[in-house]
């Protein structure tokens, strides 16, 4: 995620999204580069417009379901808990416990 950070921030700040300025935007914050990983993202992403690569990222997190729904989907439908019985009122005896 460190990666991608820096190479949004690359491209938002004009640097383009090389290795060179990646590298020195994680090592303005202290973050420990590697450098295999960066190369691999900066190539990747190379010739390619971050809009549309963001826009189809998003397309197919759409198609992704959400809220953990369960494998199952035959599964009964959770039984309802039963409610809590009401608690009786204490009487009022005549004396108190710490008189």
């Amino acid at each position: 995620m460190k990666n991608v950070a820096a190479y949004m921030l690359a491209n938002l700040g004009g640097q383009g999204g090389s290795v060179e300025s990646c590298t020195a935007i994680l090592g303005s914050v202290g973050c420990e580069v590697d450098s295999e990983k960066l190369g691999a993202l900066c190539a990747s992403l190379e010739g390619k417009d971050i809009i549309e690569v963001l826009a189809a990222g998003r397309a197919k997190m759409s198609t992704m379901p959400a809220g953990g729904a369960a494998a199952g989907g035959d599964a009964p439908a959770a039984a309802k808990e039963p409610e809590p019985e009401p608690e009786e009122e204490e009487e009022d005896m005549g004396f108190d416990l710490f008189d």
